[in-house]
């Protein structure tokens, strides 16, 4: 009976302050790591207040703390060319540091319809990139990348539902509350996803609208592995809480 009241205790005391670990899901014999979260904790990031590129999650990590920030999660954003420059829009902050990229070209970034995830005045939103700007909007946040996984609901449609092309994937998703999803296949699935196994993930999870971000040198750490070294990227996703809340607050 003591056991289990100080248990209740010390979840009660730091319930305001956990790091939330991302969740292991399995779907169709895929396991993933999803974390689930309000818009308003979500950060992109890819340059600091000088304008330096930060290319790494340590890196964006030990910036967002220096802005009073605690990071629960980070996960590497879309798709980049040589020397960690995104693809396509990158907005952080306000202040557009990339244009939206319409151009054709190879590769998923480029396979139409292709979108933005952004987090604006209304919320958090995945939309293809032939409707950016979003009406009534001001964009706080953007990252391009390709291809959209959902859009309304439906799948890609150059997604093959037996395709062989099982690879490690990340994404981003909007639930219809304005949830966003963060999702990582986990280096330890018995498989990995195609697009549209990829894509139904997203739909189990409640998404409309879906993302797909980065491939095989995708990684998400969270936790104490936040400093962990990590591979190269041009951009980068946060989960943050404000690092002056008081434990319980």
């Amino acid at each position: 009976m003591i056991s289990r009241l100080l248990l209740i205790l010390l979840s009660s005391t730091f319930a305001g302050t956990a790091i939330s670990a991302p969740e292991q899901k399995i779907v169709d014999g895929i396991t993933y790591q999803v974390v689930t979260t309000p818009a308003d904790r979500i950060r992109i990031v890819w340059k600091d207040d000088a304008g330096r590129q930060m290319h790494s999650l340590p890196e964006a990590a030990t910036w967002l703390q220096s802005k009073g920030l605690k990071v629960d999660t980070l996960m590497n954003g879309g798709i980049f060319e040589p020397g960690g420059i995104p693809s396509g829009l990158m907005v952080q902050e306000g202040k557009e540091l990339r244009p939206v990229n319409r151009n054709d070209g190879a590769g998923n970034f480029f396979l139409k319809p292709n979108g933005v995830f952004l987090i604006g005045t209304k919320g958090a939103s995945v939309i293809a990139t032939e409707e950016y700007p979003p009406g009534g909007v001001k964009v706080v946040q953007a990252v391009q990348s390709g291809p959209l996984l959902l859009r309304r609901g439906k799948i890609h449609p150059a997604f093959n539902a037996n395709s062989s092309s099982r690879l490690h994937r990340n994404g981003v998703g909007v639930t219809k509350g304005g949830m966003v999803i963060l999702a990582m296949s986990d280096f330890n699935s018995p498989k990995f996803p195609n697009l549209h196994e990829f894509a139904r993930f997203f739909q189990s999870m409640g998404c409309e609208d879906a993302l797909f971000l980065d491939g095989d040198i995708s990684q998400m750490h969270s936790g104490h592995d936040i400093r962990k070294p990590s591979n190269r990227f041009g951009s980068m996703i946060a989960v943050v809480h404000d690092g002056s809340r008081k434990k319980g607050g």
